[in-house]
């Protein structure tokens, strides 16, 4: 069945499917919350050192080739 056959969702099925949602997870929401805000962290801190260790290869190959950049 093709979901459009019904209409476009407006705000009012929203804030139902929400306090639905809100019902059934409520308890645990605070904690998915929190495991989500440390996996953000976890990911910028993974792409910042990820950063540095590009820019140290990048300045030990220029070092190693023995050539100025």
């Amino acid at each position: 069945m093709h979901l459009l056959l019904f209409g476009p969702i407006g705000m009012v099925e929203l804030l139902v499917i929400a306090f639905v949602i809100l019902l059934l997870f409520g308890s645990r929401l605070p904690g998915v919350m929190r495991n989500l805000g440390r996996g953000v962290s976890s990911f910028k801190e993974g792409l910042k050192e990820g950063k540095e260790e590009d820019e140290r290869a990048q300045i030990g190959d220029s070092r190693s080739k023995g050539g100025r950049t």
